[in-house]
C-alpha cells in the first residue's frame, strides 16, 4: 500500500514555531514517527513538503495514480489553492487532511479542501500525523 504525505507552506519551519512555544517540534520527527508507525505494515510512504503548488500538484498528479491514499497538511494552501482541490478531485483517492492547532497553523476553522477529504484531522503536530495515517489506513482497510 502506498501513502502519500504532502506537506505545505511552513511545515519545514515548524521547529522554529515549537521553539517559540517552548517545545522541540521538528519536521523530521514528524517523519520519523510517520515511518516508525509503518513498521511492520504492509505501507510505504512517499513524502514531499514544499512551498510551491505546481511541485505539490505535480507530486499529487504523478504519485496519485499508484498510491492508494493521501496525508495532506495544506497549512496555508487550506484558504486558498483550489488548483490542489481540484488535483485532489480528479486522482479519486481518499485524502486525510490535517489541520493543526495554534500556534503552529492560524486557523482550523475552515479549510477549502475539508469536502474534498474522507476525514480532517486536528491537533498538535506530535500527534495528529499519525492520528491522521491510523484514519487513512483504517479507511483503506474498511
Amino acid at each position: 500500500m502506498i501513502i502519500l504525505v504532502l506537506q505545505g507552506p511552513n511545515l519545514d519551519a515548524i521547529g522554529n514555531i515549537s521553539a517559540y512555544a517552548g517545545e522541540r517540534v521538528t519536521l523530521d520527527k514528524i517523519n520519523s514517527a510517520l515511518r516508525k508507525s509503518c513498521r511492520g505494515k504492509d505501507v510505504q510512504l512517499k513524502i514531499l513538503q514544499t512551498a510551491k503548488a505546481s511541485k505539490a500538484l505535480k507530486f499529487i498528479r504523478r504519485s496519485g495514480k499508484k498510491a492508494d491514499g493521501i496525508l495532506f497538511a495544506p497549512m496555508a494552501w487550506s484558504q486558498y489553492e483550489y488548483s490542489l482541490k481540484e488535483a485532489l478531485n480528479i486522482v479519486q483517492i481518499p485524502v486525510v487532511e490535517i489541520l493543526l492547532d495554534p500556534p503552529y497553523f492560524a486557523s482550523t476553522e475552515s479549510s477549502i479542501f475539508s469536502e474534498a477529504c474522507v476525514k480532517t484531522e486536528t491537533g498538535h503536530p506530535d500527534t495528529v500525523f499519525t492520528i491522521a495515517l491510523k484514519s487513512i489506513l483504517d479507511h483503506l482497510s474498511a
